[in-house]
């Protein structure tokens, strides 16, 4: 499988899931935080979040950071490293395309609530693997078969 087949599954993943753990590669412990994961296809190839001014993320990207995303399918289907920067903005055009019930919930200020804010993650790079089921796997050992050869073609790196 080629790189942007690899890529086209992760968008599509994350657009369906949208359940991501960003943190920022500053950190010494590593610690990332889940955050629900918006594209707007007005900005491709960038992954936005809602949250608030008092989130340390946002406090600590005023300008671009760098910034990392780990992300699981629901299904385990697909998994995936992000790396990139991630910056705090408040762009009343993303906001106004993005906004929905879900979001709406946490601020009650709505779209003008003061704490709102944006975090922009903007990807540069990624790895990502595509899941064989065990259970397949268990059954092609059972049958003979080498069940890693059919894992050389379900990984990649690549660029954002």
């Amino acid at each position: 499988m080629d790189d942007r087949k690899f890529e086209r599954k992760l968008w599509d993943h994350i657009e369906s899931d949208r359940t991501v753990m960003l943190g920022l590669t500053s950190d010494p412990a590593g610690h990332s935080r889940p955050m629900t994961a918006l594209l707007d296809k007005q900005t491709p190839g960038e992954i936005w979040f809602f949250t608030s001014t008092e989130n340390e993320l946002a406090q600590q990207a005023a300008a671009p950071t760098p910034a990392f995303c780990a992300f699981a399918s629901k299904g385990h289907e697909l998994f995936a490293t992000i790396g990139g920067t991630v910056q705090t903005i408040l762009d009343r055009d993303v906001v106004d395309r993005l906004w929905n019930a879900f979001i709406a919930a946490w601020y009650e200020g709505g779209k003008d609530d003061p704490k709102l804010i944006l975090l922009r993650f903007t990807p540069a790079e990624a790895e990502i693997w595509l899941n064989e089921h065990s259970l397949v796997a268990g059954l092609k050992l059972l049958m003979g078969r080498d069940p890693k050869q059919d894992y050389d073609d379900k990984a990649a790196k690549v660029d954002l």
